[in-house]
């Protein structure tokens, strides 16, 4: 999606959350990302609580202990705020990548954040994506060539054996808990994603 905005030759901010805990391979991406279009910003807009401060008050590893806190501390109540003002947001999850996402419609209310929602990429498949990233030769992370086919947080993300880049599963994502998503796309009342 960065590439297809890009394109159209408009300057233009692209907010992202850094949790504090991100892949240094995430943030070598982001920095690529900012060199190769250099007419969007990248601005973070994550949370200010630093991994210290949050020890302090909710104890060490709560990511291990109480991992939908830690999500809503560091990506729901951040994006919170960010989408407190705007119109709309644009995400770039697929129906493809779980059964939980299989109803993403590409317009929807969220009514979680009380905003339009656009996932321009809802229809497409992976290998549509990856298909687009080598035509197009978009700057994606290493961590796909290295068995991670999706990834968040250091401490709550795993590679998945025998992953290769085409493939998507959320296995390497909370290993062992149960949870397969951040929240950032669940409605809290139906604990679904997609309709609202």
């Amino acid at each position: 999606m960065i590439d297809m905005i890009a394109a159209l030759g408009v300057s233009v901010e692209i907010a992202y959350l850094d949790t504090q805990f991100l892949f240094p391979e995430t943030i070598d991406l982001r920095d690529r990302l900012s060199r190769r279009y250099p007419t969007l910003c990248f601005v973070n807009r994550g949370n200010a609580m630093s991994p210290a401060e949050q020890e302090r008050i909710h104890g060490p590893e709560l990511w291990s202990r109480e991992p939908d806190l830690c999500c809503r501390i560091r990506k729901v109540e951040p994006m919170r705020q960010l989408l407190r003002n705007a119109d709309a947001w644009m995400t770039g999850i697929r129906r493809d990548q779980s059964s939980t996402r299989s109803s993403v419609e590409t317009i929807v209310w969220d009514s979680s954040f009380e905003i339009v929602k656009i996932s321009p990429l809802a229809p497409w498949s992976r290998e549509q994506v990856y298909q687009y990233v080598r035509e197009r030769d978009v700057p994606i992370s290493p961590l796909h060539d290295a068995g991670y086919p999706t990834f968040g947080c250091t401490h709550c993300t795993r590679p998945v054996e025998g992953a290769r880049p085409t493939d998507y599963s959320r296995a390497g994502r909370w290993s062992g808990t149960g949870k397969t998503e951040c929240g950032l796309h669940t409605d809290p009342l139906t604990g679904r994603i997609g309709r609202a």
